[in-house]
């Protein structure tokens, strides 16, 4: 269900002094430490997402418009991780769905089923749209472990989880289809220069 954004962020200041002293609030008001490890997370989330939006830059129509509404996710992604967990939902708190885990599988299952079968491990590169998902994904993976790291001491919800490991599969399937375009996947070649 989509928010109005009007009712869910307002910002009129954009700085506040609340973090010159290594300080930050997470989405409920609670101060914590800005190397935190909830605040790690949230920050390889965020640059995940800039990242994405330079990929955007490289990409066709339809990689594009795939990558806006991830954007948009990785939003949700990040209110989700600001607001920690408890048992039982709180109304208003935006969370990442299991519905938004299934579309990054579908895209996943879509799209690998055009591209050929796999028959080495892939060097990122191969066109400027493909290496930039490249470096999307693996800035994508930082934020899982990042999330791995949490969850090993808080309450980290299940679909944020899996909505991040999915989505690291999804940009390698979008860089796989943008090489595609142009011709392929470049292939490590084992002891190629030994």
């Amino acid at each position: 269900m989509a928010r109005d954004p009007s009712t869910v962020v307002r910002l009129d200041r954009i700085y506040t002094r609340g973090g010159d002293q290594g300080r930050t609030s997470l989405g409920n008001g609670q101060r914590v430490l800005k190397h935190a490890l909830r605040i790690r997370a949230g920050g390889a989330i965020d640059e995940a997402n800039a990242y994405i939006g330079i990929a955007r830059l490289h990409v066709s129509q339809a990689t594009d418009a795939r990558l806006a509404r991830i954007q948009n996710d990785l939003f949700d992604a990040g209110a989700d991780l600001t607001t920690p967990a408890r048992r039982g939902r709180r109304p208003g708190n935006l969370r990442i769905s299991a519905v938004q885990v299934q579309r990054l599988e579908n895209e996943i299952d879509e799209l690998n089923a055009r591209l050929a079968p796999l028959t080495s491990f892939i060097l990122p590169g191969g066109t400027s749209a493909s290496a930039h998902l490249h470096v999307a994904r693996a800035i994508v993976r930082r934020a899982e472990v990042e999330l791995s790291a949490l969850a090993a001491r808080a309450v980290v919800r299940n679909e944020l989880l899996a909505y991040v490991n999915r989505l690291s599969d999804h940009l390698f399937v979008l860089a796989r289809t943008e090489a595609a375009r142009a011709g392929g996947d470049v292939l490590w070649v084992p002891g190629a220069h030994q």
